[in-house]
């Protein structure tokens, strides 16, 4: 299963970035620089993007850790990582890690903040609940992880592809985070507070430990 996984974001690297659009409203790439922003992150902290896709998320954030600081993309799709070297090949303050972010390959309590955009929904079961807490290991105390999703699409084919991509996680479960996503994220972080964008497409959750 993870095997096909892996091959299906292969592919789906190649349209990611459209699809996202399509979600968001985001053409001109304006959310990722409010995360960004809502990190808190100053120059020369390290960050951590983690299912970084095609790496939208990682120059705003390279840009707020400035010349002296790290961004670190993680994503377990060869396919995604190839599209987001692209994007930051001249940026010698981004590096691409292949990963399981189930996993996380780093020591604890390094990061200043650990960002996710669009993602967290599509871990399926134990993966998830592992994220979260390699989350919270890797974090620095006191330090935020920021989720940012999608709200319900009003387009009826736009939310219809919003739906299937929900429930590959499994209905249940799908259903029971959408509707109760900050009591979801409470029962891994001590506080939990929703920022709303100013496309009214997105959200951005923000956790603390």
């Amino acid at each position: 299963m993870r095997k096909f996984r892996q091959k299906y974001y292969d592919l789906f690297s190649k349209f990611y970035d459209r699809f996202v659009a399509l979600h968001a409203s985001d053409k001109q790439g304006v959310l990722r620089d409010i995360l960004a922003e809502q990190t808190g992150a100053e120059p020369g902290d390290c960050v951590l993007d983690i299912c970084t896709g095609t790496g939208a998320a990682l120059r705003p954030l390279a840009g707020r850790v400035g010349a002296e600081g790290l961004v670190v993309g993680l994503d377990f799709s060869s396919g995604m990582l190839a599209a987001a070297r692209e994007k930051t090949r001249e940026n010698g303050r981004v590096c691409l890690v292949q990963a399981d972010c189930g996993r996380l390959p780093f020591k604890a309590g390094v990061f200043s903040a650990v960002t996710c955009s669009h993602a967290l929904y599509e871990l399926k079961g134990a993966t998830q609940t592992n994220t979260l807490d390699e989350i919270k290991r890797c974090l620095k105390p006191g330090k935020p992880f920021l989720m940012m999703e999608h709200e319900v699409p009003e387009n009826r084919l736009v939310r219809l592809l919003f739906h299937i991509r929900l429930m590959s996680m499994g209905r249940e479960r799908a259903l029971q985070i959408l509707k109760h996503e900050a009591g979801f994220l409470k029962q891994h972080f001590r506080q939990v507070r929703k920022s709303a964008v100013v496309t009214g497409k997105s959200k951005i959750y923000i956790c603390w430990t």
